[in-house]
């Protein structure tokens, strides 16, 4: 409402409810056609968004324009739909409560098109993520295939939707779009097999045929011209140049993608053509798109089963209304062709002849025998046109909770919702053969409306002002009243024994209807008004003005029969859509089917007790001509539409002796500027701040009043004053915000001058130091030379110093160092530990041995315990290098012998243990393998055998396990871990595990 004070005086007003006259409809519609002229189609009554429908493309719906509606309050910028579903969006946020979006008006007044605009801001304007895309994705493509099975021609609109929806989006409490659940009701299923002159049937067949692949329509034995099927020639609707039939197919076969009917169906394994079978899975509409350009592999005539099933009951449908009966001799039907039959036959998945019995032949069940009785020809093709409703009816039925499956979130966490819903009040036609839901919008909007601005009023404390209005709850129960209103009259009539006409159906409502204020028939009317009606029509007097039905076909289309023979059939087919839409239960199930009526009623109720359980947000659509003529607006169709609409009443209530109200906070954040004592800041009660604003302008009381946490101002005049008081301290507060602002710019570019003088300063000390600096570098430069000539000096006298011993022993620790340093944890331990000659003297080596080598001299020896290689018992030895081989002895034994050509490598781990393993060639005499030794000085032992063999790179750290020969074809294994304490036993696989103990307990003695 701000934007809309500020703009009051440029085109028109933007709120009606700052309208001087609320009573005059003229001043309204000269609003509304003042906006309209200037291409600003959205107009409010307080929340209520009224919408005229241009015509044409005016550029409002840009990315940019959702950006701009995103989070601001609502009435701060231009009137939009967008301000509207973001004002709804951040309430349910805030309150954590569910909403609605009621959108109403005439079929053309542009519904379809606001329900699509919610639904794409909120796919812009929540938060997102691969898998809210996903989700979000799924809700949009849901229209094109909604549209295509359930939306049609009419005379007033090339997409009328010809079935209610109500879709409720779900949210998570970060505000994220999670999922959704779609509610269809009252599918105008009668236009599969009959369409008014100048309409045509639902888009989907037209779709099929004029825009399906030749390869999709061979399959289904449907030809490309839609001349060739009954069906789709009643109405002779010509051609549309508003719709494009080939790209709308494209893009509901990708929604259809989208939507998961690519899934597997796991219902029925038998298909009903011989399409090439695929169930791909496709998360987003681009995956879709790469999937139908695709190569051969994936063409577009491999159509999943799922969609097969469902294009081959559309086929179905078109091939049955080619069906054609004949009378025989005695007078019963029989096809005059079976050619149309056999190809419903195969795409439905039933026997041909099964399907011509059911068609021609009604069965009646006696006792404990069924009788078959033959039709009429009439008869066959009531039986057979029921049949298509059926189907077409329960397709969509089953394609609207398969959209759901899609879009549900399995999520248990609590959710929030705002629902769309998309419902028509009713349209005044020459004839009327249906009863239409007119009443609702208009008595759940009563409801609704009075309740919460009676609730507000309560809630501030406020006396309420009672508005008169036509209360519509008397033409509700005239129409749906239990036992004694039209419906319950019209299922009377339809289930009473004897012959029911619709002309006996009309004597009934005379006789129970008669004096009732608001009906009237061609018998119970004055001469005058007999003139404006026909023998069978009856009038109800809405709050809109007077609408009259035809009775003709109101008892056949409430009975709605489908014989249950043909319910057999049907639930036979191997077509899986088809046997999941007519249940075994159905065809066993004695009891009457509901009627029509019935079933419009309870939808009805079931739709408005979803809809008081939420809060509610209003769109009203208004065509502003017939013709659908851009710039063009019919004052007397716009005032007939908001008369019917109840604009006006909704005006009263807003206003209800109050034009305005706020929040006091909202009100002080806005005003505080023109009161003293309020601006920069008020400290204190916010309704305290307000009063004392509107005292300082002089207003008197009874000009406002102070609610509990709103202020009510009573007149559109005072508010604009106050207005144009807070327009000029605007110029006054901008001229000292200039000047303040100008003072800071001025300190802030001293403040950068004198920085800048600093930072100049400390360069030029800089550069000062570092020339002082230079003159002195002489000095460092010796210091520098000096340092290595002294350490050169002590390098060259400890070098002269070293005994060769010295010498031998640096080489053997540097080659340590090159095998094991960094590589087993022992090593750092053993660098101060110096290497000996020997650890063996003669003394301690048997005379015998000494005997057996005497020939080669000894070069190292040192004591090692050896394991056996089965069973891995240890045993004491002492290991002898000598020039040419390592010795392997028991006191006077000589156990092995190991020329060093022989000896492959070496291996250790990487672990504080003494094991070494020595991995020889394989001995073809004595078959013996490698050794397994443990040795205390195993750094030592190991360089000493590099140095000796002269084969310094057949060193080998392991970790975690050592392979070894036990003997030629036989292998072993040597497992290291560490513990607590060192140890060596054989393991439960076989194996021998060494545990080696940790550095800190000193055990390794390397």
């Amino acid at each position: 409402m701000e934007g809309a004070l500020v703009a009051r005086d440029q085109v028109g007003i933007q709120d009606f409810v700052l309208l001087d006259s609320i009573t005059s409809e003229t001043a309204f519609l000269d609003n509304l056609k003042k906006r309209f002229n200037e291409n600003l189609i959205y107009t409010y009554i307080g929340t209520l968004l009224v919408s005229v429908n241009p015509y044409k493309e005016l550029g409002i719906y840009t990315k940019k324009q959702m950006e701009n509606y995103m989070g601001v309050n609502f009435f701060e910028l231009p009137p939009h739909i967008y301000a509207l579903a973001d004002n709804a969006y951040h309430t349910m946020l805030t309150e954590m409560n569910n909403h609605f979006i009621l959108i109403s008006g005439e079929s053309g007044a542009g519904k379809t098109e606001a329900s699509k605009r919610i639904l794409q801001f909120y796919a812009v304007s929540c938060p997102s993520t691969s898998l809210l895309d996903r989700a979000r994705d799924r809700m949009l493509v849901s229209n094109p295939v909604l549209e295509a099975f359930g939306n049609a021609k009419t005379l007033k609109n090339d997409n009328s939707s010809r079935f209610g929806k109500y879709m409720d989006i779900q949210f998570n409490r970060e505000g994220e779009a999670v999922g959704g659940h779609i509610l269809s009701y009252l599918l105008e299923k009668s236009r599969v097999v009959y369409q008014n002159h100048g309409e045509r049937n639902f888009h989907i067949f037209y779709q099929l045929v004029e825009g399906g692949e030749e390869e999709t329509l061979r399959l289904l034995g449907l030809e490309r011209n839609c001349q060739h099927y009954c069906y789709l020639v009643q109405g002779e609707g010509g051609t549309l140049n508003t719709v494009n039939y080939k790209n709308d197919w494209k893009t509901m076969q990708k929604a259809l993608f989208v939507l998961g009917f690519s899934e597997k169906e796991t219902e029925v394994r038998i298909r009903p053509v011989t399409l090439k079978k695929v169930n791909p899975i496709f998360h987003s509409i681009a995956e879709v798109e790469r999937y139908l350009t695709a190569g051969p592999g994936c063409n577009k005539s491999s159509i999943p089963i799922v969609m097969q099933y469902l294009f081959g009951i559309i086929g179905s449908i078109l091939h049955l209304g080619n069906v054609q009966f004949e009378a025989d001799s005695k007078g019963y039907a029989h096809p005059a062709s079976k050619a149309e039959l056999r190809w419903v036959s195969k795409l439905l998945g039933v026997h041909v002849q099964v399907l011509q019995e059911a068609l021609t032949f009604k069965k009646i069940e006696a006792k404990t025998e069924e009788v078959l009785s033959p039709f009429s020809v009439d008869h066959a093709i009531y039986a057979r046109d029921a049949l298509t409703k059926a189907l077409y009816d329960r397709t969509f039925t089953w394609l609207v909770n398969k959209i759901n499956e899609s879009l549900e979130n399995k999520d248990s966490t609590k959710k929030t919702v705002i629902g769309l819903l998309d419902i028509y009040g009713f349209e005044v036609f020459y004839v009327n053969s249906e009863v239409k839901n007119g009443t609702l919008p208009m008595q759940l909007f009563i409801q609704l409306t009075l309740k919460s601005e009676q609730e507000e009023y309560e809630a501030e404390d406020i006396e309420w002002e009672p508005v008169q209005f036509f209360n519509n709850r008397i033409i509700c129960d005239l129409v749906e009243q239990r036992h004694s209103g039209i419906i319950s009259i019209l299922d009377e009539e339809c289930m009473r024994p004897g012959e029911a006409t619709d002309l006996t159906f009309l004597e009934r409502l005379e006789e129970r209807l008669g004096n009732h204020p608001h009906f009237v028939t061609h018998r119970l009317a004055d001469q005058k008004t007999r003139k404006t009606m026909d023998r069978g029509d009856f009038r109800l007097l809405h709050y809109a003005g007077e609408v009259t039905y035809c009775v003709v076909g109101f008892i056949d289309k409430n009975n709605d029969l489908l014989y249950r023979n043909i319910k057999d059939v049907m639930h036979q087919a191997k077509n899986s859509i088809v046997k999941h839409c007519f249940p075994p239960t159905e065809a066993d199930s004695k009891k009457r089917p509901e009627t029509v009526a019935t079933q419009f009623k309870s939808s009805l109720m079931g739709l408005t007790k979803i809809l008081t359980a939420k809060e509610p947000w209003y769109v009203r659509c208004l065509k502003s001509n017939e013709d659908k003529q851009p710039g063009r607006f019919d004052h007397v169709l716009v005032r007939h539409q908001v008369k019917y609409l109840g604009l006006m009443e909704h005006l009263r209530v807003r206003r209800a002796g109050f034009a305005y109200r706020r929040r006091y906070e909202v009100f002080l954040h806005r005003y505080k500027p023109l009161c003293p004592a309020t601006w920069p800041h008020w400290r204190g009660v916010p309704a305290d701040g307000v009063e004392r604003i509107l005292k300082h302008l002089g207003y008197s009381e009874d000009e406002y009043k102070m609610g509990r946490t709103k202020i009510f101002i009573r007149h559109p005049r005072t508010l604009f004053a106050i207005e144009d008081a807070y327009e000029i301290c605007k110029h006054e507060l901008a001229a000292k915000i200039q000047a303040k602002y100008k003072g800071y710019k001025v300190k802030g570019e001293y403040r950068k001058k004198k920085e800048a003088a600093t930072k100049i300063e400390t360069c030029w000390r800089g550069v000062q130091a570092r020339k002082e600096r230079e003159k002195r570098a002489w000095a460092v430069k010796a210091s520098e030379m000096l340092r290595k000539l002294h350490m050169r000096l002590m390098v060259r006298k400890y070098v002269r110093g070293i005994t060769a011993a010295q010498k031998t022993q640096l080489q053997l620790k540097g080659l340590t160092s090159e095998l094991f340093k960094g590589k087993k944890d022992s090593y750092p331990q053993s660098v101060s530990r110096p290497f000996v000659d020997t650890r063996l003297s003669e003394q301690d080596i048997n005379m015998r041995v000494l005997q057996m080598i005497r020939h080669e001299r000894i070069k190292y020896s040192i004591p090692v315990v050896k394991y056996d290689r089965n069973g891995f018992k240890p045993r004491p030895r002492q290991l002898i290098l000598t020039q040419t081989a390592a010795y392997l002895v028991e006191e006077a034994k000589m156990k092995q012998r190991i020329e060093y050509r022989s000896l492959k490598g070496v291996s250790v781990s990487n672990l504080s243990d003494g094991i070494l393993i020595l991995h020889v060639m394989p001995d073809s005499a004595k078959k013996k393998g490698d050794l397994v030794l443990q040795c205390d000085h195993l750094f030592e032992a190991v360089t000493k055998l590099c140095v000796v063999a002269n084969k310094r790179n057949i060193v080998k750290v392991v970790q975690g396990s050592i392979k070894f020969d036990i003997q030629p074809g036989k292998e072993g294994f040597v497992d290291f871990g560490s513990g607590q304490e060192a140890m060596a036993y054989k393991a439960k696989n076989g194996h021998l595990m060494v545990v080696s103990a940790s550095l800190w307990c000193g055990c390794c003695r390397c």
